[in-house]
Parts: C-alpha cells; structure tokens; sequence
C-alpha cells in the first residue's frame, strides 16, 4: 500500500537539520527498503511509534538535565571535633555499633532536633532524672549487644509518673538479664517523650563502588510492608533532596491528601542535606538510620525519635 524506499528518500531529502526525526517503519520483510534507505540517511528507525516515542522523551530529559543550573550542595555550620571525638571513643573500645546516646550526640553536633536525654545507671538516677525532664519520659535500654531494643523488652514508653519510672526500671533490667545474659549492660536511656506526628525514615550505607546512599521513606506498613523508599547517593542538593521525597508513592500524605495534615517537607529535605554532609564528612560510618524522624506542621523542626550508627572496624579503627 506505501513505496517504503521512496517515502524513506522524500523524508531524508526533507531534512533541514532543525529538529529532530524519527522514524517508524511497519511491516516486516515488506518496509525492509525503507529500512535501508533510512541505514544509508542515518536515520532512526523503531520498531514501534511507542518506542520512537520514549526516545524523544529521553532526548527532552536529557536536554532539560544539560540545561540545569550547576548543583550546589549546602554546607551548615557544624561541630565535626565532637563528632571526630566520639567516633573515635567508640572505635578505640571496639563498640562498632555506636550506642544511642552517642549517636544522639552526633545528630545535636550536626544541629538536628533531638529530644533531652541521658545515660542512668540505677533507679534513683532514673527517677531523679525523669523528675528534672518533665514527664512523660521513655525510656531505652542501653546495651551495644542489643540492636532491636523493642525485641527484649527494652523499651518503655509514656512513663508520667516517679513510680511508673522505678516499675520500668526494675522490670526492664530483670527481663534484659534473664533473657541476654551475655549482654553488657551501661544502663538505661531516658529520655523526654516526643511530641506527635508524622514518622519518617531517613538512612544511610555507604556501597563500596558509589559511596554513602542515602534512603527516605515513610514510617511504618509505608516501609515495612509497601517498602515504599527511594534513594540517592550522597551528597544531595536542596532540590535534589525534594525530589527524593517526590518519588516516594506515598508523598501525597506528606502533602496532605485524603484529610491527612500537612507536614513540612522542606523540614525533612532539610535533615536529608545534614544527613548527607554528616556522612560525606566521617566515611567511617558505614551504616546509619534516623528512625523514625517525627516530622510536624508547617514551621515546626522535625525530631530525632531514635538513631543507629555503625562505623567501619577498618576506617573507624584509631
């Protein structure tokens, strides 16, 4: 029904160089002239207008990405000597996996939100302690043998009382020692109670080949069950940091869709550019995760629920 090879000759002759031409010959053995004819003009030839289609979009794409401006990666003013000081401590007595009242320490050097907090050896100091935060107060069980707290017992949260602190206390140590007796025990962290809000997750680890990758992603089934989380190596932009949260499937939450609040997005994009400059500064840490960050309204400063750090036994060795 078409002559192939003349419609092939008439495009090419066509050409004035001004813009882009693709072409989209059907027919199998039939069009095999046309074909050729498109070979010899260097013109090319899909299989599918659907496929000369997506060329043309990636051609867009990468115009508009050669268009961009230089990327300009921020840099906050922070206290790398407390965190140099207390990755060094941890890596000359051998804890790998950096407690978490340490690694709060370094998330308060880089200026995150991090509730009021401390280490406490015995039930005393553990009500005295809770009485000077203001209740309610959680508290944590402060081991570098217990990773997953939760899993022995070791977390008690919403603790409003003096007496509700000592029940805690004492309940907590006798399940820990009985269920991990192996365990070194440094005592408990207490710590303030943080304000609800939406959760979210912010990680790190660094792949031997591309460096430190960056994870976000929502709290929750959002993780756990959709594993609804995106990726970017570090370090990141501003807009780059935006983008990050834009691909997740569940960003219309944080925008606030089917009746959910409104949260600050720029808050977290925030905190995604100081996680990136904490783990481009020290390549000691190998793996590190904020979870979750509890993240408010419009204005608000997100907060640091819970972290995890574990340097290299090869980088973080004194």
């Amino acid at each position: 029904m078409t002559r192939p090879a003349d419609t092939a000759r008439t495009i090419a002759r066509r050409l004035r160089g001004t813009k882009p031409v693709l072409a989209s010959f059907m027919g199998g053995l039939d069009v095999m002239p046309g074909r050729e004819e498109l070979v010899e003009c260097r013109l090319p030839d899909y299989p599918s207008p659907e496929r000369a289609v997506a060329a043309l979009k990636a051609m867009v794409d990468y115009t508009q990405w050669r268009q961009m401006p230089p990327r300009v990666v921020a840099r906050f003013p922070v206290n790398q000597r407390r965190v140099e000081r207390i990755l060094h401590r941890c890596a000359r007595t051998g804890e790998w996996q950096v407690g978490e009242a340490a690694a709060k320490d370094i998330m308060r050097a880089y200026e995150f939100n991090v509730p009021e907090g401390r280490i406490v050896t015995n039930v005393e100091d553990a009500m005295d302690a809770a009485v000077k935060m203001g209740f309610p107060v959680a508290m944590k069980i402060a081991s570098p043998d217990i990773i997953h707290k939760s899993d022995f017992g070791g977390v008690k949260l919403n603790l409003a009382t003096s007496e509700a602190v000592r029940d805690a206390y004492d309940l907590m140590l006798l399940r820990i020692t009985r269920r991990m007796p192996e365990a070194r025990i440094h005592g408990v962290y207490l710590e303030k109670m943080c304000p609800r809000g939406r959760e979210v997750i912010l990680g790190m680890t660094r792949d031997p080949q591309f460096g430190p990758m960056l994870m976000f992603g929502l709290g929750g089934i959002f993780v756990e069950v959709m594993k609804d989380v995106t990726f970017h190596l570090a370090p990141v932009t501003a807009q780059e940091a935006l983008e990050m949260l834009r691909s997740t499937k569940s960003y219309a939450l944080l925008e606030g869709a089917r009746g959910e609040a409104r949260v600050d997005i720029n808050a977290i994009a925030n905190c995604l550019q100081r996680l990136s400059q904490l783990v481009t500064d020290f390549p000691q840490i190998e793996e590190m995760d904020i979870n979750p960050l509890i993240v408010g309204g419009l204005g608000s400063n997100p907060v640091v629920a819970d972290a995890r750090i574990s340097i290299s036994r090869t980088k973080g060795r004194p």
